[in-house]
């Protein structure tokens, strides 16, 4: 079945066994996948602007629907020329459905929708499949989530049994309730459906399966790092990659540690999204080519090296460890933000060098490098 007009459309470039280096084409413009989108939840990166976006090169970034949706509010947005005219931001934006905040709150969930209190005023709200598509379209985004049902792991099947099946059922409303301006030209969003299946490689294959049938643009897995272990992860990760579609976007949704990424890559995944680069930057720890470094440690205090030798971005080519360790123990906030820098600069090239491997035909070097540092 299809959703419409095509808006989006993702050509395959290279292959290094089921690892892909493509690229997707949207009426904004085209970005290279792999593609890693760091996380905007309020419209904004934490700790840095959209200047230093911009120098980092992200194609894509991700924006919070929940988080928008109650601050400053998605008209408030919309008025404001959507996300783009409100962050001034000119690359792709990517919304998520807002449904994991609602669900870590604990929300009254009926086959409706999902009832919950704000987390800023305690103010009651329901979202619904039909309601999220509406929200997601007032703020603009290139690529809408469909909202679905997200249970932590471990869970009991029954638990993820009953996700799959309110997930599957959602994403047909969603589909319904986004068909209309996409018909008549008044959007040009894509929609992605989602698969949900926590760690059941059967209830994987089944909802991929009918995601699929339903018609989507691209396609997010759900569900995945939220408790379990990376053994359990790629089995399912790799049951529900084989049935969706070899010509559309598949997004592992907030996965974002280098050995996760590099391993899904190499299964077929093509874009990712995770706030773990920036959180640990903002507690002083430091992605690098031979693993995790905690900066506030009293070894760096007298360091004179940048924070990674083989680092080419603007914090590593300018300040020393013992530098930017004082700013974080003296609490500056530039620390924040020259150590946020650093994380995304390092994790959007690690990505860059798995697309070359692709084309190269060396993705197994690279994977085995990167486990070797990243244990």
């Amino acid at each position: 079945m299809s959703v419409g007009p095509p808006v989006l459309r993702l050509e395959v470039e290279a292959t290094d066994g089921p690892a892909r280096a493509g690229v997707v084409h949207t009426p904004r413009g085209s970005f290279l996948t792999p593609v890693f989108m760091p996380v905007g939840t309020r419209g904004t990166i934490r700790a840095i602007g959209v200047d230093d976006l911009e120098r980092l090169g992200a194609p894509v970034v991700l924006a919070n629907t929940y988080h928008l949706m109650l601050r400053p509010g998605d008209d408030t947005v919309a008025a404001l020329g959507g996300l783009h005219g409100f962050m001034d931001w000119s690359g792709h934006v990517l919304t998520d459905s807002g449904g994991y905040q609602v669900f870590s709150l604990g929300p009254k969930v009926t086959d409706e929708g999902a009832e919950f209190r704000s987390t800023y005023d305690g103010s009651r709200h329901t979202l619904t499949p039909e309601s999220a598509v509406a929200i997601q379209q007032r703020l603009g985004a290139d690529i809408q989530m469909v909202l679905d049902v997200c249970p932590s792991l471990p869970a009991p099947l029954e638990v993820v049994r009953a996700a799959v099946d309110r997930t599957a059922a959602w994403a047909a409303r969603a589909r319904a309730a986004h068909l209309p301006a996409r018909l008549d030209g008044r959007t040009g969003q894509a929609l992605f459906g989602i698969v949900q299946g926590g760690v059941d490689v059967a209830l994987r294959r089944e909802s991929a399966e009918r995601t699929v049938a339903l018609g989507f643009d691209g396609f997010g897995i759900g569900g995945l790092s939220v408790g379990e272990e990376r053994a359990e992860m790629l089995p399912a990760l790799a049951a529900a990659l084989a049935l969706l579609p070899p010509d559309q976007p598949r997004y592992l949704m907030g996965v974002g540690d280098p050995v996760s990424m590099v391993e899904a890559i190499a299964l077929g995944v093509d874009m990712f999204d995770c706030v773990l680069p920036t959180r640990l930057a903002r507690h002083g720890t430091i992605l690098t080519a031979a693993g995790r470094i905690n900066l506030r440690n009293q070894r760096f205090a007298t360091d004179p090296e940048p924070l990674d030798p083989d680092c080419a971005c603007p914090v590593c080519a300018r300040w020393s460890r013992g530098y930017l360790r004082h700013l974080l123990q003296v609490q500056e906030v530039s620390a924040q933000r020259f150590c946020t820098i650093h994380n995304l600069h390092w994790l959007l090239r690690l990505v860059e060098r798995t697309r070359t491997a692709i084309v190269a035909g060396e993705l197994a070097a690279l994977r085995t490098e990167v486990a070797s540092h990243w244990r």
